[in-house]
C-alpha cells in the first residue's frame, strides 16, 4: 500500500475548516494530517482535537522549519498571498490555496511566475472543476467536440445569483479570538486612488474567477471580453474561435437557496449544469443531457452522481497532484489569466456612461444582500 499523503495546513479559519480540513478528515485512509498553522491557539487546539491533526504551530514558518510534509492547504484570505505565498514557494512541492490567487492581475502574474521557479505545483480552489456534475458535464462536452455528432459548439451561458453558497455546512469552532494583523496586498496603481474601481476590482476577483474559469474549462480555449453592461448584470465574451459566451450576475437574489445555471449548447443538443453549493456537504450538483441528432427522438437524461460534495472531491484531486498523479484542475498560472479577464472587465465597466452611480447602488444592494448572508452564516456557527 502507498505511503499516505503528509498534510499541513496553514490558517483554521471559516474556509479552513470547514471547506479544507474536514475534508481531508474525511479522505483519512489517502492522507495524514500532519499539522496545522494557527495563531489563535485555543481555536488552533480545539481544531486539531476535533480533526486528528497531530501537531499545531503558531505560523507557517514554525511549521516549514518542523515538519517534512507532501503538501499544504493555505486556506488564507486572497489578499494575504502576495506577502505569504513567496515564503511557502520555495519550501512546499505541492500547494492548495483557495481562489482567487490574489487581487490584481500584476500581483498574479507575478506569484505565478514564482512558483514555476521554485518548482512548486500550486492548486488554486475552483471547487466547480471537481463537482461531479462539472466531471460528467465536461466528460459529455469533449465527447460531443471530438465526435461532432450533435454538430459545432455554438454558445455558452451561465448565470449565478447572490445565494447561500454555504450549503448545509454546520460545526465551525469559534471561541472569539480575533487573528493578529497580517500584511494585505496593496491596491494595484492603475485603481489606486478611485473607491468606486477598487470595489469593482475587489468584488470581481472574488466573485467573477469562479464563472471565468468555469466558461474557460468547457470552451477550452482562450477569450475575451467584448461587452460589459454599466450594472454589472451582463457580461458577453468571444472565444479565439469565435464562440460566443455570456455570463449573468444576480439577476435576481434568494433569500433561501442557490442557484447557479451553465448552459454549453451544439447545434443538436446541450448541457446544462447546476453546481452545488460551494459548501455543500455529501451532495454534488446537477446535470442535464439533451440530444437530437436525427433519425430518432430526442433524449433528454439526468445522470446519477456519486454522492461526494465537491469540496471533498477537491481534496482529492489535491491528492493526487502531491502524488504526482494529475495535474492540478486549475494551477496558478491560469488562475492569473482570470485576474486579466477581472481587470478588463472593470476598466471597461468604470468607462461606461452613468458608471459611478451604478457602481454604488450595486455596492449598496450587495452590502444589503451581504448582511443577510452573514445572518445566516452565524445561525450555521451553533
Amino acid at each position: 500500500m502507498a505511503a499516505k499523503v503528509r498534510i499541513g495546513f496553514v490558517g483554521a479559519g471559516f474556509m479552513g475548516q470547514l471547506a479544507h480540513i474536514r475534508s481531508y478528515a474525511l479522505l483519512r485512509e489517502e492522507c495524514e494530517l500532519v499539522a496545522l498553522a494557527e495563531p489563535r491557539q485555543r481555536t488552533a487546539q480545539l481544531v486539531a482535537e476535533r480533526y486528528g491533526i497531530s501537531h499545531v504551530y503558531r505560523d507557517h514558518r514554525e511549521l516549514l522549519e518542523s515538519e517534512q510534509l507532501d503538501g499544504i492547504v493555505a486556506a488564507q484570505r486572497y489578499t494575504h498571498h502576495a506577502a505569504l505565498l513567496p515564503e511557502l514557494y520555495p519550501r512546499v512541492r505541492h500547494l492548495f490555496t483557495e481562489k482567487p490567487l490574489a487581487l490584481s492581475a500584476e500581483t498574479g502574474d507575478r506569484l505565478a511566475a514564482l512558483a514555476r521557479e521554485n518548482a512548486c505545483v500550486h492548486m488554486l480552489g475552483y471547487q466547480r472543476r471537481s463537482d461531479p456534475a462539472t466531471v460528467e458535464a465536461k466528460r459529455t462536452i469533449d465527447a460531443w467536440k471530438a465526435s461532432s455528432e450533435l454538430g459545432r459548439l455554438r454558445y455558452l451561458r451561465m448565470c449565478f445569483t447572490d445565494g447561500d453558497w454555504t450549503g448545509n455546512a454546520r460545526g465551525l469552532i469559534d471561541v472569539g479570538e480575533q487573528p493578529p494583523p497580517f500584511p494585505a496586498e496593496e491596491a494595484p496603481p492603475e485603481f489606486a486612488g478611485d473607491e468606486d474601481a477598487l470595489w469593482a476590482l475587489s468584488t470581481g476577483v472574488d466573485e467573477l474567477v469562479h464563472p471565468l474559469n468555469l466558461l474557460r474549462h468547457f470552451v477550452g480555449e482562450p477569450y475575451r471580453l467584448v461587452f460589459a453592461h454599466v450594472t454589472g448584470r451582463l457580461y458577453a465574451f468571444e472565444s479565439e474561435s469565435g464562440v460566443p459566451m455570456t455570463i449573468e450576475v444576480s439577476p435576481y437574489r434568494l433569500s433561501v437557496g442557490y442557484d447557479e445555471e451553465l448552459l454549453v449548447a451544439f447545434e443538436h443538443g446541450y448541457v446544462r449544469l447546476w453546481p452545488a453549493p460551494s459548501l455543500a456537504v455529501n451532495r454534488a450538483g446537477r446535470v442535464e443531457i439533451y440530444s437530437d441528432a436525427g433519425g430518432g427522438l430526442p433524449q433528454r437524461v439526468a445522470p446519477e452522481l456519486t454522492w461526494i460534495d465537491p469540496q471533498q472531491a477537491q481534496a482529492a484531486n489535491f491528492l493526487r497532484v502531491c502524488r504526482g498523479e494529475a495535474p492540478p484542475p486549475t494551477d496558478a498560472a491560469e488562475a492569473a489569466v482570470d485576474l486579466h479577464l477581472v481587470a478588463d472587465i472593470v476598466r471597461t465597466r468604470v468607462e461606461l456612461p452613468g458608471a459611478r452611480d451604478a457602481l454604488r447602488a450595486d455596492r449598496e444592494e450587495r452590502a444589503r444582500a451581504w448582511e443577510a448572508r452573514r445572518r445566516t452564516i452565524e445561525e450555521k456557527r451553533s
